[in-house]
């Protein structure tokens, strides 16, 4: 059965998602603090999590940066209503999706089967494949990226992205089939989260991520994938 964690200090709203994942045949755990949510997440083995930005003891954008030191375990943010700041900086610690507070809890349903669906996707149909470019290799099978002879984290989404680039290396990618192609058709934040993870996928492959090399901006239209090798 799919495991998911809830890290929200208030309960009530807690036991509501907790209360509608169940519905959905998941099972779902509760945790009203930071410090004792990421404890749980790391003894536990978890496919989700569902994480509050603001909460009681240990943040929620710090233990976003453990999830993902941890592993590739997809997470959902929920920030208060207008909070740009915290959406952007919640997708650059490596975030997968965020909802807005006050939300729907079938738009957060939604979200959490689109996201489940798209790490499933990635982790069983992939075949067993190296795909390289440059100094930048995709091992398929194992969901890794070697950068320069070294493993990088990577989480879903920017995995997906990556294996976009360096199959079409060469060639103009537009945002919109990015967006379309890397979400899957199941796209339901701004433009700017694209924006978001391929600045951060720069931060992993290029020598210098404000002149990238690899990842080339075509403004006005997209993104282009060149595979150099760097010194």
């Amino acid at each position: 059965m799919t495991r998911i964690l809830i890290i929200e200090d208030e309960k009530p709203m807690a036991e509501a998602i907790k209360y509608s994942l169940g519905k959905e045949g998941y099972e779902a755990d509760i945790a009203t603090d930071g410090d004792f949510g990421l404890e749980m997440f790391l003894k536990g083995s978890y496919d989700l999590l569902i994480l509050d930005l603001m909460l009681p003891g240990l943040d929620g954008l710090e233990i976003c940066k453990s999830v993902r030191r941890a592993g590739g375990t997809p997470v959902i943010i929920l920030t208060a209503k207008d909070a740009e700041v915290d959406k952007v900086v919640g997708l650059e610690l490596g975030a997968d999706d965020y909802v807005t507070k006050p939300f729907g809890m079938r738009e957060l349903i939604a979200r959490v089967k689109a996201l489940l669906r798209r790490t499933s996707v990635d982790t069983t149909e992939q075949e067993p494949t190296l795909i390289e470019a440059g100094d930048v290799a995709i091992a398929l099978e194992r969901h890794e990226v070697v950068v320069r002879g070294k493993v990088v984290d990577v989480p879903p989404i920017e995995f997906r992205l990556l294996n976009l680039f360096i199959k079409n290396q060469g060639k103009v990618l537009s945002r919109d089939y990015l967006i379309s192609a890397g979400w899957q058709g199941e796209f339901y934040g701004q433009s700017k989260s694209l924006d978001v993870h391929i600045r951060r996928l720069r931060e992993k492959i290029e020598q210098d991520p404000a002149t990238p090399h690899h990842i080339i901006t075509v403004r006005g239209f997209g993104y282009r994938f060149e595979p150099h090798i760097l010194d």
